[in-house]
């Protein structure tokens, strides 16, 4: 058995980097890039008015303002101005290069075709330069960044149309489980309903995984072989929920072996959660998950999340962690490493009721899972405690 800072060594050594694809930009939301992105452009590429106004070329010794003409946004009309001489000019219009200043309309006075302004000019100003966001050849972005809503409009904005991304890993979910039905369904005495397979596409789901396939496993050692070796060379990651105990009807780890999956650890000094697995066969990540919610949940957290990352180009870090004071004294009876179910609250974080592995009820209003490393029994009110922001 390991320790958690080991388990999640372990983990970042031996999930592989993904491969890349071509998509268009329109449609890159939430993927990661996969290379350097070099402007093509200059942006902006030309002297870009920042206001409603008039371009002038501006002398001190001037008072009145001749304007020859207009310059709107989109036109390519191109004016050379002589001292004296301005044009109306409206915000995103280039600037003609012989104006050395872009006066706001809100302090010109117009008189006939001529100008004059109600406050001190300073030169340059509300000209946005050419360039001043990049240059043509200079880096937008690097390798390795997420793309969001921002970033598909910085890309827009240097006319790219396509660019290579890390590929979306595809994952398999298989569920075991002979008690486990399917919600809608009447209860028999003996039966529960099964979360796990739920919970968890919906967990893949958050982090913008959606190319899940499910499966559900009979407690039966030949059905689950036949189950894990349906999935296992056509998936990045098999998830497989439950059966990885020592029971009688646990076979989820005898499977795992016959199918010559590399065992790179199994259980993990940690509460909830210890029966954990990881183990890989080619480029495909499996996690056999301990079958109660709470533990299988924490886990993903912990483990699969930051693997989504690093599969995806990331930085392999999962959840924000924060140091925050606890709001109540804490103490336990040290044996391993402990997350518990928490709440951020005016600055520090509760403790929440409901901490049973089997219980979801707690997980379901929590926003932080606390770390409690394995050799602290106690804490008191207002000691700093990691907690991994969910």
């Amino acid at each position: 058995m390991i320790s958690v800072e080991e388990a999640i060594k372990l983990v970042q050594a031996n999930i592989p980097e993904g491969t890349s694809q071509s998509i268009s930009v329109t449609d890159a939301l939430g993927f990661t890039l996969a290379h350097d992105i070099i402007s093509p452009i200059d942006m902006p590429p030309f002297p870009q008015s920042a206001m409603d106004g008039y371009a002038v070329n501006f002398d001190d010794n001037i008072e009145e303002y001749e304007v020859i003409g207009e310059v709107a946004a989109g036109s390519d009309q191109q004016f050379v101005l002589t001292k004296g001489q301005a044009v109306r000019i409206f915000t995103g219009a280039a600037v003609p290069a012989s104006a050395n200043t872009v006066v706001r309309q809100e302090d010109v006075m117009n008189k006939d075709r001529n100008i004059s302004f109600t406050t001190e000019i300073k030169l340059n100003s509300n000209i946005r330069p050419q360039a001043e966001q990049i240059k043509t050849g200079a880096k937008a972005l690097s390798a390795g960044t997420y793309i969001d809503a921002a970033t598909v409009g910085y890309l827009a904005t240097l006319g790219l149309t396509k660019i290579e991304v890390y590929k979306k890993p595809k994952v398999a979910i298989l569920t075991t489980g002979d008690e486990l039905v399917k919600p809608g369904q009447a209860l028999k005495y003996g039966q529960v309903y099964e979360s796990n397979s739920v919970m968890l596409d919906a967990a893949f789901k958050s982090k913008g995984i959606s190319n899940i396939t499910h499966l559900k496993i009979k407690d039966d050692y030949q059905a689950t072989v036949a189950a894990i070796q349906s999935v296992i060379e056509s998936n990045d990651f098999v998830i497989l929920s439950g059966g990885i105990s020592v029971g009688d009807y646990d076979f989820v780890g005898k499977a795992l072996q016959e199918l010559a999956v590399e065992q790179v650890f199994y259980k993990v000094k940690q509460k909830p959660g210890k029966p954990l697995y990881f183990g890989k066969k080619g480029k495909t990540s499996i996690f056999a998950l301990p079958g109660n919610p709470a533990a299988a949940l924490t886990s993903f957290y912990v483990y699969i999340y930051p693997a989504l990352q690093k599969f995806q180009g990331s930085e392999f870090k999962g959840c924000q962690r924060l140091k925050l004071p606890l709001a109540e004294n804490y103490s336990r009876k040290a044996q391993r490493s402990e997350f518990l179910k928490g709440k951020i609250s005016d600055g520090k974080i509760c403790v929440l009721n409901a901490q049973s592995s089997a219980m979801l009820s707690s997980f379901s209003e929590a926003d932080c899972l606390i770390y409690i490393p394995e050799t602290i029994t106690s804490y008191q009110k207002g000691d700093l405690v990691e907690c991994l922001v969910l």
